[in-house]
């Protein structure tokens, strides 16, 4: 980038800031004037065509959809002016319209694709232990240094990275999460969290920070979440909600979806509920059969994810609540967005993993920078196949085409990062999931059709 051009950006970008928040302040007095009138801004401050026609996509769902229209209404009265003017300005100004620029900029100069989140886990510590957690066989007693993570954060930034989300673990045990990201007062937060550590205090830092948004796990009603989490936990979810809905946080839900739960989760009761306590966002994750007793009957029925593809959809345009299906969302996304195209993880012992749920690693994030990270043969294995069918709703290379995951493995060196992590490549469970890829390929083909046949109907 020449002197010239930078100091365009630069001036651009500052023009951004302060017109953008000026009219975020306007918009919550009077969304229905002031959001399309927020959109035009950012169009105009776009750099992206592709942008600039989502941003017209979005104006169309807010004139047209009277929930889409609910939604961003709600956000604008009931949120708190630090979080408006921190999180929601860094997550849509500095991480996607000018971040997503700047990611695909370096990207073609330096050879190596830059992501546009990070998922990462300060700590392994819990103060729960959940049946089935994704991430129950990971040493318990690891953590990343405060150090690192600073220079990762200033890595990330470089590279035009804004969003860190947090795992583990639980997040809220690392002590030093806030001040990290009050020194990051430039970048966007979000953590899935069990939610049990939210009381006051905690609430009025999410308030103070401003840049940080939970989402809180929850496996249904009472019943089915102390069931998972423990005798209480859901008593101690409701008062967090609570605590965070009073002060204005945008907060949201984690749930892993079973077959057990799924209609539970995904009900007109359910998700009112949810909507009724605060709750802006959720994100559903189909049971996956890793970390603690890996159990493949809890993954849903085949039937059941074919439900999902369906039913989520309509509530995302019915209801006043965005949703986000972590597998059928794949056409969305076009594909699988891990081992570096959009995101990757890493865990409490450095070590850097294509997804959340593949535990195999290269690199480790003490060792090497972020940068170099990104270059490692795991991700290059990864992309070099991505997406990994055809059919979207087919994206994940451990339940939709495992064969994948073992050649990246074997192709990459990649080591397991826990004791038990090969068993979704060899054993009963990877037989399990080779069987289960065929026959998903058969529903979701005519899925696909239905989904290809709708979107011309509407024109696109």
């Amino acid at each position: 980038m020449s002197i010239g051009s930078s100091g365009l950006y630069r001036a651009k970008n500052f023009l951004a800031s302060h017109l953008t928040q000026n009219v975020l302040a306007y918009v919550c007095k009077n969304p229905e004037t002031n959001f399309p009138r927020l959109l035009g801004l950012v169009k105009l401050l776009a750099i992206q065509e592709r942008h600039k026609r989502q941003i017209e996509t979005v104006l169309a769902y807010y004139q047209q959809n009277p929930a889409i229209r609910c939604y961003v209404n709600r956000l604008a009265r009931n949120l708190h002016p630090n979080v408006r003017r921190r999180l929601i300005y860094n997550w849509f100004i500095n991480n996607i319209i000018f971040g997503i620029p700047k990611q695909r900029s370096l990207s073609q100069k330096l050879g190596v694709n830059i992501p546009n989140f990070i998922l990462v886990d300060p700590t392994s510590s819990c103060n729960l232990a959940c049946e089935g957690c994704w991430a129950g066989r990971y040493a318990d007693k690891n953590s990343l240094s405060p150090e690192r993570l600073d220079r990762l954060f200033s890595e990330a930034k470089e590279l035009g990275i804004y969003w860190i989300v947090f795992s583990g673990g639980e997040p809220l045990l690392y002590p030093h999460l806030f001040d990290l990201m009050a020194k990051h007062h430039d970048m966007a937060f979000m953590a899935f969290t069990n939610g049990t550590l939210i009381n006051e205090k905690i609430a009025d830092k999410i308030i103070e920070v401003g840049n940080f948004s939970p989402a809180i796990s929850l496996e249904g009603w009472k019943e089915r979440t102390d069931a998972r989490r423990g005798a209480g936990t859901f008593d101690k979810i409701m008062r967090a909600m609570d605590l965070l809905r009073e002060r204005g946080a945008a907060f949201g839900v984690s749930i892993t979806v079973t077959r057990e739960n799924v209609m539970e989760i995904t009900s007109d009761e359910f998700i009112d509920f949810l909507i009724e306590k605060g709750v802006v966002y959720g994100w559903l994750f189909h049971y996956i059969p890793v970390g603690r007793n890996p159990n493949v009957d809890l993954m849903v029925t085949l039937e059941q994810r074919a439900y999902l593809a369906e039913r989520i959809p309509y509530i995302r345009t019915h209801k006043p609540i965005q949703i986000a299906d972590f597998w059928n969302d794949g056409e969305l996304v076009e594909g699988c967005i891990a081992g570096g195209r959009r995101y990757f993880h890493i865990n409490a012992a450095g070590d850097v993993e294509p997804c959340a749920f593949v535990h195999f690693a290269v690199d480790n994030i003490n060792e090497k920078t972020l940068l170099e990270v990104l270059s490692s043969p795991l991700f290059k294995a990864y992309q070099k196949r991505q997406p990994f069918h055809e059919n979207h709703l087919l994206p994940c290379p451990i339940i939709d085409v495992p064969q994948a995951l073992r050649e990246i493995v074997r192709e990459s060196g990649a080591r397991p990062t826990h004791e038990g992590a090969e068993s979704v490549l060899e054993g009963p469970i990877a037989a399990y999931l080779d069987w289960r890829s065929k026959e998903w390929e058969k529903i979701a083909r005519t899925i696909c059709t239905k989904h290809q046949e709708h979107r011309k109907a509407e024109g696109f």
